[in-house]
């Protein structure tokens, strides 16, 4: 099984750099294979004499932007493992439990009513306010969801699953009613959060998303025993030596930080926690020790894909990130049902 996790590990990696380079080629403004590789020089050697638009493309545009999705990547596919591994079901996902909603819904909050909100709070805390918001909702909406499937010393999945739909729904309902009476900029910024794109990735965003997800994915990673231990039941997972309640409180925590993070930055992008960690266990079983590490890497490896696909395929237009992804884990939602139907 190790030899079968360095080599799907070397892999990914592979094609994590390919997909770096491509995502730095293509697009509206094109560079070849020699402006990249000057490009490249240049970061080592400030003698190499570049042009300063495809300067400006690479290192202010695509790089922050390949980069900010290789970081949102890891961090949605190593929540959405962990999440899956603390309730014990493929369907625990952000998008699907409602949490992605729930912290898109008070990031549109800050949007539409942040002028008010903002005569309350210190000065430091006005630039940071989506941000804010975004993981105070996600928190608020995993809390919640937890404390109504959890009874009995028990995680019950399909009054999880129901509670996220009906959560969902009304961050949904709420959303769509912000929109309906936000004003012209307001609306602009709305449709960007309910879509998902990273066409505002910038070196500020790309360093704030890195520090938080290191910290996180740091933990979460180091998780896989007690996910593992958990697979076999709470109860056991208890006589195993595992403190059940404070690694559920430790992958809520980290989770909803992350999540909203990348709510703030990139707006709603679902399936990534879905699409990957059920792909990595047809091929590899259900160690978390070894899914969860893979999880990150290949959880970057389908964003930055998702994100070529969705500026390269109708350009100069660009179809936002959370559609791309959306169209590539529908699909994958169907064969888990259809699974889940199998084994009935």
């Amino acid at each position: 099984m190790q030899n079968k996790f360095k080599w799907y590990m070397s892999l990914g990696i592979i094609l994590l750099i390919v997909a770096f380079i491509a995502s730095s080629l293509l697009g509206v403004y094109q560079l070849n294979w020699n402006d990249f590789m000057l490009l490249f020089k240049s970061i080592f050697d400030d003698t190499v004499a570049v042009n300063p638009t495809d300067a400006y493309i690479f290192f202010d545009v695509r790089m922050p932007r390949s980069i900010l999705a290789i970081i949102m990547g890891a961090g949605l596919a190593v929540t959405g493992t962990s999440l899956q591994g603390m309730f014990k079901n493929p369907l625990a996902t952000p998008g699907i439990i409602g949490i992605t909603s729930g912290s898109a819904l008070f990031a549109a909050v800050a949007i539409v009513l942040g002028g008010t909100i903002k005569e309350f709070l210190p000065e430091i805390l006005h630039y940071s306010l989506i941000s804010i918001a975004a993981f105070i909702g996600a928190l608020l909406v995993m809390m919640l969801v937890y404390s109504i499937s959890f009874k009995n010393g028990k995680t019950h999945v399909v009054i999880m699953l129901l509670a996220g739909v009906a959560i969902a729904a009304l961050a949904e309902a709420t959303t769509g009613f912000l929109t309906f009476i936000s004003k012209d900029d307001e609306l602009r910024d709305l449709t960007f959060w309910r879509l998902g794109s990273l066409g505002a990735a910038n070196w500020s965003k790309v360093i704030i998303l890195f520090m938080i997800n290191l910290i996180c994915i740091s933990f979460l990673l180091g998780n896989g025993k007690a996910l593992n231990a958990m697979m076999l039941g709470e109860e056991n997972a208890r006589h195993l030596g595992i403190n059940v309640k404070k690694y559920h409180a430790k992958i809520i925590w980290l989770s909803s930080l992350v999540i909203g993070a990348s709510v703030a930055f990139a707006g709603t992008i679902a399936f990534v926690g879905l699409i990957v960690p059920y792909i990595l266990r047809l091929l590899l079983g259900s160690d978390y020790r070894n899914v969860l590490p893979l999880s990150a890497l290949f959880g970057s490896l389908l964003l930055l894909t998702a994100d070529i696909i969705s500026r390269t395929t109708l350009a100069p237009i660009e179809i936002p990130i959370g559609i791309i992804t959306a169209f590539m884990g529908a699909p994958v939602f169907i064969l888990i049902l259809l699974q889940f139907k199998k084994a009935l």
